[in-house]
C-alpha cells in the first residue's frame, strides 16, 4: 500500500493492486519525517480494465492517476484498490507521496479506540473497521460482546467500544437520534442494561411501555448480570404518583400547566390566590368548586337558600362558606376558575394524587434503574415533578457539603426519556423543559446526567441539543434532521450522505470524549423487550386459538342445523366470551366450511353443517 496522489495536511490517497480496503479501518503512514502519522479510510473504491478510469470529481482524479502511472501502476489492466485516507491530527506539512502504509497494531491505535477497562465503561458493541485488529487485541478487550448479523448470532471480530462513562464528568449528556427502524431503541436498550451493570441510579421515562428487563435472550443468558432485581417498573397513578399537600403553588401553576397548554396569566392568579400552604387535594378541589357554585347562583341565590326552612345545619355551613368564598374571591373571572377545576380534575382521574414518588426515590438510592410508564401527557406532566424533585435533593445535598454541612445523601443519577421532543420541544413553552435545560447546563456540577432519545432531533430544543457531548447517530432518512445533526456533530459530509443507508443497529458516535466520530455497531440485548413479537405473526395466532375454541365448542352440537343456531349463538359467547349474533356465527361457520375444517351440506330444507 502506498500514498499517491497529491497529499494535504488533513487527507492522503492510498493505493494497493492486493488488498481491498475497508471503510472506517485504522492505516499508518510510514512518514518518519512526521512520526508515523494514523489516519481512516473515509471512502473507498475499486478500478479494473473493464471500468475506464475518469478525470472528474470524484475519489480519483487526473492527478492521482498520474501519479499512479509513475509508480508503477498499469492503469490498462491491473485492478487498483484506492482509499481516501483522513488524519487523525493534522500534520505540519503534507505527507511525501510514494511512502508505505501498513495496518496497525492494536497496541498502536489503542490510545484512539479503547479509554477505560470493560467493566468500568459501558460495553456497547464493536467499533467497524477494526477486524484487522483482532490478532493483536489484548486478552481484556477479546470476546466482550455478541452481535447480530443478518438475523444470525456472532462473535466480536473487531475491537469493542466501551463508552467512558466517567468522562462525562467532563463531557456530560448523550442523545440518541434515529428514524423508524434504524435501531435507536434496541440501542437504548443496551445502554440502559449497561447502567444497570454499573448500578448507576437511572429514571426512565417510557411511553411505549417497553422498558422491561425480565426476559432473557436464551443464547446470551450466561452473559451480563441478572437484571431482575436491578430494575423496578412503576405506573402513574398505580405505584406512584405526587403527594399534593408537598406541592407549592409555584408546583400547582406548572402541573397544571403541563395538563393542558400554557395557563393564562387569569389562571394563574387563580391558582396563587385560591391555593393555601398543606392544602389537600380535597380541600383545594372543595375551595374551587364551591367557590364556582357560589359565583353560579350568586349572593341573592345563596342568602334565599339560607332562608328555606328544611336547611340543615350541615347545609348552612356550607352555604355560609360559599358565601365567604363569594365575598372574598368573587373578583376572579369564572371562566378561568373553572378551567382550573377541569384541569386539576383531569389530573386526579388520571390517578396523579393518588401516591407519592417515594417508590421511585427508594430505587434511585439503592442503585436501581427506575422504569416509569404512563401515557404521553401524564408522563409528561408528571416528569415536571419529579425530575425537579429529585434533582433538588441531589443539588441541595451538593450544596450543603461545598458549605461544610452534613446534608443528606442523594446519589448522583442519569434521566433517561425516549421520544425526548415531546418533553423538550423547539421554540414552544413546556414545563418540562425548564427542568431539563437546568440539567442540561447545570446538571454537571451536580453529577445529574441525560440520556435523550428522539426520532426527529430538528424537533428537539436546540439549547438541549447544543449540550449533548455525545450523540448517536442512527439511520437518518429526513434531510432536515441529516442537517441538523451536520450541524451539532462532526459529522463529515460522506458520513452523512451514509446515513440514510445504515443498517439497523449501525451508528456514528460523535463524542467529545473521543474527540471524534466512531462507526459501531450495537452489541445485541441481554433482554427482550415485550413488543419484540412480529404483530402479523400475533394475528395469525389469535386467529387460530380463536377457532379451535370455536370448534371445540360447538364439536358435542354437531350436526348443527341453520334452524338451531339462535340457541347456538348464545352458548358460543358463553364459552367463548364473544358478543356475536346469528349473521355473525353462520358466517363463521361459512368460512370453516370453506376452509375444509367443517362439512357444510345444503338441503331442501335447511343447512347442516357437521364434522368432516
Amino acid at each position: 500500500m502506498q500514498v499517491v496522489g497529491i497529499t494535504t495536511q488533513q487527507e492522503v490517497y492510498v493505493a494497493s493492486r492486493e488488498r481491498k480496503f475497508r471503510i472506517n479501518e485504522i492505516l499508518v503512514v510510514e512518514d518518519p519525517a512526521l512520526n508515523f502519522p494514523r489516519g481512516e479510510v473515509v471512502e473507498t473504491m475499486s478500478y479494473n480494465r473493464l471500468i475506464p478510469m475518469g478525470t472528474d470529481k470524484s475519489l480519483v482524479d487526473s492527478q492521482v492517476i498520474q501519479a499512479l502511472q509513475q509508480i508503477g501502476y498499469d492503469i490498462g489492466s491491473d485492478e487498483i484498490n484506492l482509499a481516501k485516507v483522513r488524519l487523525y491530527e493534522e500534520a505540519p506539512h503534507p505527507i511525501g507521496t510514494g511512502c508505505s502504509v501498513r495496518l496497525p497494531d492494536f497496541e498502536e491505535v489503542r490510545d484512539l479506540l479503547v479509554t477505560t477497562a470493560p467493566d468500568e465503561g459501558m460495553l456497547l458493541g464493536e467499533i467497524r473497521g477494526t477486524e484487522s485488529l483482532a490478532e493483536s487485541l489484548s486478552e481484556d478487550l477479546r470476546d466482550q460482546v455478541v452481535l447480530m448479523e443478518q438475523g444470525d448470532l456472532r462473535r466480536q471480530q473487531g475491537v469493542p467500544f466501551v463508552f467512558d462513562v466517567k468522562a462525562m464528568q467532563q463531557y456530560p449528556h448523550v442523545g440518541i437520534f434515529g428514524g423508524s427502524g434504524s435501531g435507536k431503541s434496541f440501542g437504548l436498550r443496551v445502554m440502559l442494561e449497561e447502567l444497570m451493570k454499573l448500578r448507576i441510579p437511572t429514571l426512565v421515562f417510557d411511553p411505549h411501555f417497553e422498558m422491561d428487563f425480565s426476559e432473557r435472550v436464551p443464547e446470551l443468558a450466561d452473559r451480563g448480570p441478572s437484571f431482575a432485581e436491578r430494575f423496578i417498573s412503576v405506573q402513574i397513578g398505580q405505584h406512584v404518583g405526587i403527594s399534593f399537600s408537598d406541592l407549592t403553588t409555584r408546583d400547582i401553576t406548572e402541573l397544571l400547566g403541563a395538563s393542558g397548554g400554557h395557563l393564562t396569566d387569569s389562571m394563574a392568579n387563580v391558582v396563587q390566590t385560591l391555593h393555601r400552604r398543606k392544602d389537600s387535594f380535597t380541600s383545594f378541589s372543595d375551595r374551587l368548586n364551591n367557590l364556582i357554585q357560589a359565583m353560579e347562583e350568586g349572593k341573592e341565590g345563596l342568602k334565599r337558600q339560607l332562608n328555606k326552612p328544611d336547611l340543615t345545619p350541615t347545609d348552612a355551613a356550607r352555604v355560609n362558606d360559599m358565601l365567604r368564598l363569594l365575598d372574598e374571591y368573587g373578583s376572579l373571572p369564572l371562566s378561568s376558575v373553572k378551567g382550573i377545576h377541569w384541569r386539576l380534575n383531569r389530573l386526579e382521574k388520571a390517578g396523579l394524587f393518588h401516591h407519592d414518588i417515594r417508590a421511585i426515590e427508594r430505587g434511585m438510592e439503592q442503585g436501581k434503574l427506575v422504569v416509569v410508564q404512563g401515557s404521553t401527557w401524564i408522563l409528561q406532566v408528571f416528569a415536571t415533578y419529579v425530575i425537579g424533585a429529585l434533582y433538588r435533593k441531589r443539588r441541595e445535598y451538593k450544596d450543603a457539603r461545598m458549605n461544610g454541612e452534613e446534608g443528606r445523601f442523594f446519589p448522583p443519577f442519569v434521566i433517561v426519556t425516549d421520544e425526548a421532543h415531546n418533553f423538550a420541544p423547539k421554540a414552544v413553552d413546556s414545563p418540562a423543559k425548564s427542568i431539563l435545560k437546568e440539567i442540561a447546563q447545570e446538571g454537571r456540577k451536580y453529577g445529574v446526567f441525560l440520556f435523550l432519545a428522539t426520532q426527529r432531533p430538528t424537533l428537539l430544543d436546540e439549547t438541549i441539543t447544543a449540550q449533548l457531548n455525545t450523540k448517536f447517530v442512527f439511520r437518518t432518512v429526513r434531510g432536515t434532521d441529516i442537517a441538523t445533526l451536520r450541524e451539532e456533530t462532526d459529522l463529515t459530509a460522506e458520513e452523512g450522505k451514509r446515513l440514510p443507508y445504515l443498517r439497523s443497529g449501525d451508528t456514528f458516535v460523535s463524542s467529545a470524549v473521543f474527540g471524534r466520530t466512531i462507526f459501531i455497531r450495537i452489541r445485541c440485548a441481554y433482554t427482550r423487550s415485550p413488543h419484540l413479537a412480529n404483530p402479523f405473526d400475533e394475528l395469525k395466532q389469535m386467529a387460530g386459538e380463536r377457532d379451535e375454541k370455536m370448534l371445540k365448542t360447538i364439536s358435542g352440537l354437531l350436526p348443527l342445523f341453520d334452524t338451531d343456531l339462535v340457541q347456538t349463538v348464545a352458548h358460543v359467547n358463553r364459552e367463548c366470551g364473544c358478543q356475536w349474533d346469528v349473521t355473525r356465527l353462520k358466517q363463521e361457520l361459512d368460512r370453516l366450511a370453506g376452509e375444509g375444517r367443517l362439512k357444510k351440506v345444503e338441503t331442501p330444507f335447511a343447512t347442516r353443517y357437521d364434522k368432516c
